[in-house]
């Protein structure tokens, strides 16, 4: 025959973990719950990452378009154009770079479309663009002498 205090125990620890199945229950659902909050959360930030990193490709990319139509109108830099009136003018690339305040194998780097003038640097190549032979032979001869 059992003893009595074995019984009793056992009963205590049938009613305890019944006890706590239920409060385990209710954490189980409530943790279950804040899980699929959690992830759909996550699913909303990367959405509104998505939009705004779109929204940032956008807005530079407009922004250079309003300034690139107000430089055009202005002066655009073409390689091929530099090369050919440089030709036309009948001067070396050194001499050319001199005019522009450059050395020769910047204005090389130009023409070979390895690289593209500085903004401060295209006031000089629009400048001259609109020398003729004369003035481009006098700029140089001012400035070698």
């Amino acid at each position: 025959m059992p003893n009595i205090a074995s019984i009793l125990k056992d009963e205590i620890v049938r009613l305890a973990r019944k006890e706590m199945r239920k409060e385990l229950e209710g954490l189980r659902k409530a943790s279950a719950q804040y899980r699929s909050d959690i992830a759909g959360l996550k699913r909303r930030v990367a959405d509104l990452e998505k939009q705004v990193s779109r929204a940032a490709k956008k807005a530079p990319g407009t922004a250079t378009s309003k300034t690139t139509d107000e430089s055009s109108t202005k002066f655009r830099f073409r390689a091929k154009g530099l090369a050919t009136h440089r030709q036309r003018l009948g001067l070396s690339a050194a001499e050319a770079g001199v005019i522009l305040g450059v050395s020769a194998q910047t204005v090389y780097n130009w023409e070979a479309e390895k690289s593209r003038p500085r903004q401060s640097q295209l006031a000089a190549i629009a400048a001259f663009r609109k020398m003729g032979k004369r003035h481009a032979k006098g700029e140089l001869a001012k400035t070698e002498g």
